[in-house]
């Protein structure tokens, strides 16, 4: 099983010096950026759009990942392309023509996901499996960094897991939301392939020390 990717969440960065945590996390050596765009419509906050993508995408040469909680999603694939996004995944409930939009995702020359909320029969994306390039599992529920992780997702990843090994080994299983190293390891046992975090990460601690933590919670399980 190889060792997951980590992709923290901007989400709750210091946005003052967002370029310098950017930096600072891709020299401590995380493999993704994940952006959370959020339209206060689909979800009950409001972050950034296109613009703040593609300032990021000047100050990293990480795969930047993308992550829409909008409504309508469909609308704005074209502006996230051009912005710099090397995924883009939006929720299967936001929108009611979910294989059109990653057929048009990958028209535009980037990998397609799309994710589901916790509350969300997982049959949402199982069906567009063979499609994806990445599922997304939410472990808590969207709008908010900081939350706590909700350990009925751990079957959910599981069941995920199995399937796409039948349907679609190369898809990414990624789980965003409450990760931290106390469960990072119970997370990829489980089978994700992306861990997305957010505090565990950007808190007052140095990014590589929370790091350094993470990845050793989750080579000591993989090692048992």
């Amino acid at each position: 099983m190889l060792e997951p990717r980590i992709a923290p969440s901007i989400l709750t960065a210091d946005f003052a010096r967002l370029g310098e945590q950017i930096r600072e996390a891709e020299e401590a050596g995380v493999d993704w950026i994940h952006l959370d765009v959020m339209d206060g419509r689909f979800v009950p906050n409001l972050t950034f759009g296109p613009l703040v993508v593609e300032a990021i995408r000047g100050v990293t040469r990480l795969p930047l990942d993308v992550h829409l909680m909008i409504a309508e999603p469909e609308r704005y694939l074209e502006d996230f392309a051009r912005a710099g996004a090397d995924l883009i995944t939006f929720h299967a409930e936001a929108t009611p023509h979910a294989h059109r939009g990653l057929q048009r995702i990958k028209e535009l020359g980037k990998r397609a996901g799309l994710a589901v909320n916790p509350g969300t029969p997982l049959e949402a994306l199982t069906h567009l499996l063979p499609e994806l390039d990445l599922a997304l599992v939410m472990s808590v529920n969207p709008g908010f960094g900081g939350q706590r992780y909700i350990p009925a997702t751990t079957d959910r990843i599981k069941r995920l897991a199995n399937l796409k090994a039948h349907l679609n080994p190369e898809c990414l299983l990624e789980v965003d939301g409450g990760i931290k190293p106390e469960n990072a390891a119970e997370i990829y046992r489980a089978g994700a392939d992306v861990l997305v975090v957010g505090s565990a990460l950007f808190n007052r601690q140095p990014l590589a020390h929370n790091l350094e933590r993470l990845k050793g919670g989750i080579h000591a399980a993989s090692s048992r």
